[in-house]
């Protein structure tokens, strides 16, 4: 009598198990089955505002991305800046350009909601619930560790049908504006250089030049259940050229 009801405390916790790892992977397949992308900047941009005739871009891009799509994000940021409305438009030619807006794309991969604060801010256990209730029927060591392996079991299940998915998207923009005429920009910098490991080197340089630079960081993030990169990053470019777009 004792042991067929342990076997069918068991059964029951197994049963418990199963459904609470079914209803955690339904959850996440209602609670995240519309895309969600958000953009975020880590300061924002203003530029001085110029006549219609000086309202020309030159765009550098570059990006240490395989899977990224350089003509694509091109094309996305020409119409985004097109259509803003103010009257700017790239052009091919630098000499020509009231500003340089250089763009790389540091990142574009699977990712963390987190590790996007962490990257606009640098501008970047326990016992299983399968085992716990296992041994909460009271079935015993032996029954506990079935329903732990049970429900891990049921738990991987799960999460291989429907799994939260992020994907990241980390771009650093310099622009580089001509400042009026008559006006000298001058710039100083520190740069600290590792030569080996037992020390390092300091250089200070200054320049004079006629261009004022403006940097920040944009970060876009896409999330939904079983999300794929192709799915994500039309509007991904499309959120992150807006943003860019809003510099001009």
């Amino acid at each position: 009598m004792k042991t067929r009801t342990s076997s069918t405390l068991c059964l029951m916790g197994t049963a418990f198990i199963l459904l609470l790892t079914g209803c955690a992977a339904v959850h996440t397949s209602i609670a995240k089955k519309d895309l969600d992308v958000q953009t975020k900047l880590s300061t924002a941009v203003f530029i001085d505002p110029v006549e219609p005739a000086k309202r020309k871009i030159y765009l550098e891009m570059r990006s240490a991305v395989m899977e990224f799509d350089r003509n694509a994000f091109r094309s996305v940021i020409s119409q985004q800046i097109q259509n803003s409305g103010n009257g700017y438009i790239l052009i091919d030619n630098p000499e020509n350009a009231q500003y340089t807006m250089s763009v790389f794309v540091r990142n574009l991969e699977k990712s963390s909601p987190t590790a996007a604060d962490n990257y606009l801010r640098t501008g970047y256990e326990g016992v299983t619930a399968g085992a716990a209730v296992g041994y909460a029927v009271g079935g015993g060591y032996r029954d506990a560790a079935a329903g732990g392996l049970i429900g891990g079991f049921a738990s991987t299940a799960a999460n291989a049908f429907v799994k939260d998915v992020t994907y990241l998207l980390v771009a650093d923009i310099q622009i580089k504006e001509r400042a009026k005429k008559g006006v000298i920009v001058r710039k100083d910098s520190k740069v600290n250089t590792k030569i080996s490991d037992d020390g390092a080197s300091t250089q200070t340089y200054s320049e004079v030049s006629n261009q004022k630079e403006y940097r920040t960081r944009v970060v876009t993030t896409a999330n939904q259940a079983n999300l794929e990169l192709a799915d994500a990053q039309p509007l991904m470019f499309e959120k992150t050229a807006y943003a860019m777009a809003s510099f001009f």
